[in-house]
Parts: structure tokens; sequence; C-alpha cells
């Protein structure tokens, strides 16, 4: 079995606390949750995410506002 490298950890988990912040809210505006991650992340990585959460299914984005839909 193949172990996560420490980047590939890092991602991972940032990747899974981006999704818990919007199950947990329900709804949140886009970038009242970039705001809160600013300081981590570049607008670029954040977007990289949320794409990724939308094509994995997880959430829907409206008008700037993402929704936990999965």
């Amino acid at each position: 079995m193949e172990t996560r490298t420490q980047e590939q950890e890092a991602t991972f988990q940032t990747v899974l606390a981006i999704a818990e912040a919007i199950r947990s809210l329900g709804t949140v505006p886009s970038g009242h949750l970039y705001a809160r991650v600013m300081g981590k992340l570049s607008l670029d990585q954040y977007n990289q995410i949320i794409g990724m959460l939308k094509r994995q299914g997880l959430i829907s984005e409206t008008h700037y506002e993402l929704k936990w839909i999965a």
C-alpha cells in the first residue's frame, strides 16, 4: 500500500477542511469562506478545491453561494 507524502496529506486535509466547513454550514457565500482561508490558500488553490468539490457532486454554486448537496 502506498503512503501519502506530507504534501499530499496536507492537500487532503485542506480539501477535507473546506468540504467540512461547507457541509456544516449548509450554505455559505464563497467570498466569505475564502476570506477565512486566504492566509493559507491562494485564490487559485481555493478555486481548484471548490471546482473539485463541484465536479464530485458534493457542492453546488449559485451566484457565488456554495451549498452542500451530498
